[in-house]
This record gives structure tokens, sequence and C-alpha cells, in this order.
């Protein structure tokens, strides 16, 4: 990463403090998370998963740019909620880095960020039809779903975000949702762990699909109201077994 002239880091070439020591578990978990996300076809060669560091929550944790099928807990690097790297080490940054940190800075409820570019889910952000929930396991989209529309505030760019302004852009669109979708680029799901992040970001997908199937057989679709959702996603039940069996096969590759 190059940091910004505007960035005092720049000036001094200090990297901001670690927030401490993190379980190798923990660092585990959030590599197999990536690999967990590219086997269920939610990321391929692009996209990213991080966590807030356990004890510090001024500090985030994600891989370093590399395909997420291939991050190995030696891939993690620290960052602070600016996305400046605590502990690159020549490693080089997501440029999307900045979704990650502008999010935690505005939701302290939030624990982990996937962003993805999953194919079904584009559609939603280009088209006047809403996301809504289809079926108890992708419950938490009957919260709503709002759509992020860089254009609206940048005008013309390459659709990233790769500076602060444009996360905190995408965070304010997010409000107190927990899936914002992207225009023309994909979509960031959140949660209130690693695993949560991850079961949303799957079946956001998933969601997405049996939506567009539905909408194609014709006639009303009985959704899934948000009374409903709200009391599904109280009670999920399944991130857990789900996490352990897709971890089992992301890591047996």
């Amino acid at each position: 990463m190059v940091p910004s002239p505007a960035d005092p880091r720049a000036l001094s070439g200090k990297a901001p403090k670690s927030g401490g020591p993190v379980a190798a578990e923990r660092i585990a978990d959030l590599a197999a998370a990536s690999r967990i996300l590219a086997a269920q076809n939610v990321v391929d060669g692009f996209g990213h998963v991080s966590v807030r560091h356990p004890s510090a929550p001024e500090r985030y944790l994600m891989a370093r740019s590399i395909a997420p099928a291939l991050v190995t807990p030696d891939d993690i690097i620290e960052y602070d909620l600016d996305s400046n790297p605590c502990n690159a080490d020549g490693r080089s940054s997501f440029l999307e880095r900045f979704i990650h940190g502008e999010i935690y800075k505005a939701r302290a409820d939030i624990q982990s960020i996937v962003h993805s570019h999953s194919p079904s889910v584009i559609p939603f952000g280009l088209v006047g039809v809403p996301m809504q929930a289809m079926f108890h396991n992708a419950a938490f989209i009957a919260a709503g779903v709002p759509v992020f529309d860089i254009h609206e505030k940048f005008g013309a760019t390459d659709l990233l975000v790769r500076d602060a302004p444009k996360g905190v852009a995408l965070a304010e669109v997010m409000g107190d949702k927990d899936i914002v979708l992207m225009r023309a680029h994909g979509s960031v799901a959140c949660g209130p762990t690693l695993q949560s992040a991850v079961f949303r970001a799957v079946y956001t997908e998933v969601n997405a699909r049996l939506q567009t199937i539905a909408l194609g057989l014709g006639g009303p679709v009985n959704y899934v109201s948000p009374e409903e959702g709200a009391l599904r996603d109280k009670n999920p039940g399944e991130e857990g077994r789900a996490w352990d069996g897709w971890k089992e096969k992301a890591m047996r590759k």
C-alpha cells in the first residue's frame, strides 16, 4: 500500500500500532472463511472477508491482496479503521479495504464483513426489483436491502470503493441493515460474528437465485415477512452447523 499524502503516516513512515496478538485459531478461521466463500461460489479471484480484532475494536484483520481460495493464516494483515496496515511487511493490500474500515467505524455491532461479486446478486442492484427474503435461511434479508449507487455522489468512477469517502458513502446507505447491494459491482454482507457474515454472504447469493426463479414463474410471490424474518434471525440455528461443514469441505482441497 502507498499511503495517501494526506495521511500523516505518509510523512512519518510509521505504521499504526497493533491492537495486540490474536489467537492462532481465530486467524486460521479467517483464512478458512476466504476459502469457504470461494468453495461456495460467492467469491472467485476477487472479493474479501474481514473480522474485527477481538480485543481492539479499532482494528480489523483481513488477508493480503490474493485470490480468496489461496488464503492462508500467513496472509492475514491487521489494519486500523482508516484501513492503514499495521503489519504489511511488504504484502499488498486490497484496494477496496475501505469498505471494511468505514463500516466498522459506523457500526459498532458489526464484527465481520464480506465483500463479494456473486453473480446472481448483481442484477438486483441494477433493476427496480428489490431483493426480498425467499426462505428461512435467508430471513435476514427481510429487514431490507438498500442499494448503493456510487454514481449518485461521485459521478462516473471505476465503480470501486477505493478510498475513505466512498467507504463512508457506502456505510451511510447501508445504515442499520446488514446487507447492501452495490450497483454494477456486488454486495456487502455483515454480521456479529465471522460465521454469521459468511452465512449471510452465502445465503444472499442463494436467495437471489431463488427470487429470480420465483419471479420467472409468474404471479405474486409470498415472501418472508419482516416479522417472520426478525423472529427467524434471532435464532438462525444452522450457522455453526453450516460453518463446520463448509470449513471441512473447503480445507480438504
